[in-house]
């Protein structure tokens, strides 16, 4: 059992984030709070590198550091939110899971009413970087709206816009010829930002409300005809070729 020092390993904070615990700001927390212990020890400060040889618990429970970084697509269902714990008791992505799945946290997320691709991991540090406007990865939606935005609208879409102080990144916007329903259009839509509601926020604010949303595309990744509700695990051999030079993949221990 070796003693951590500063000069060595990793901060013990991105180490809990990437055993899919917490997020970085979150293990902070949970040290400030006395949660989190070094060999044995309650630590209070997240400036402390730890290497494999030490024994990290956080609440009790050990970390395993031996597990492969992994990455599983899901096909999300309206009606759940993307939260582990909800105190208004709404039905949770997480509750919905497979129940020999390990612990996982999602990469961004999808709202209430929104359906499609959601992308899991048990690694925070792979979730930061695929979520990380730095990152930019292409979001691509099915988006069924009441109306269409005007030809000016779209070219503004695509340059920017700010709505109510908020800034966001450009859009773009295909329109589906054959998916029309009367006054409802399906389109395409990409960004590569995904704020907090943004594709809702800014057709409502073009007076084309959003009736459905479907996320097709995350970055690499695709939903393809992946069933709703279902799970899929993404290979260590496609998660190297896609993320593997940006951000460390602990391989599989056999």
């Amino acid at each position: 059992m070796t003693t951590p020092t500063s000069f060595e390993g990793e901060r013990i904070s991105k180490v809990i984030s990437r055993a899919g615990v917490a997020s970085r700001r979150d293990a902070e927390r949970f040290i400030a709070a006395g949660r989190v212990k070094v060999n044995g020890k309650t630590i209070d400060s997240p400036a402390l590198n730890v290497t494999q040889s030490d024994i990290i618990e956080v609440d009790g429970v050990r970390l395993d550091g031996s597990r492969p970084t992994t990455l599983w697509l899901y096909h999300k269902p309206q009606g759940l939110i993307t939260t582990h714990s909800d105190p208004e008791g709404r039905p949770t992505v997480f509750e919905h899971l497979p129940t020999d799945m390990p612990r996982v946290i999602s990469v961004g997320r999808l709202d209430m009413n929104s359906e499609g691709l959601l992308l899991l991991t048990n690694d925070g540090e792979l979730a930061r970087f695929m979520e990380s406007p730095e990152t930019a990865w292409q979001r691509n939606y099915r988006v069924r709206m009441h109306g269409f935005p005007s030809d000016a609208h779209l070219v503004e879409l695509k340059k920017g816009i700010t709505i109510d102080g908020f800034t966001y990144r450009g859009i773009g916007v295909k329109r589906e010829e054959q998916q029309s329903d009367g006054a409802n259009q399906w389109a395409m839509v990409s960004l590569t930002e995904g704020k907090n509601r943004e594709i809702r926020k800014v057709f409502e604010h073009f007076g084309c409300p959003v009736s459905r949303l479907i996320r097709v595309s995350y970055g690499p990744f695709q939903l393809g005809n992946l069933p709703l509700g279902e799970v899929k695990e993404v290979s260590t051999k496609v998660l190297l070729n896609t993320v593997g030079k940006q951000v460390k993949i602990q391989p599989c221990v056999l």
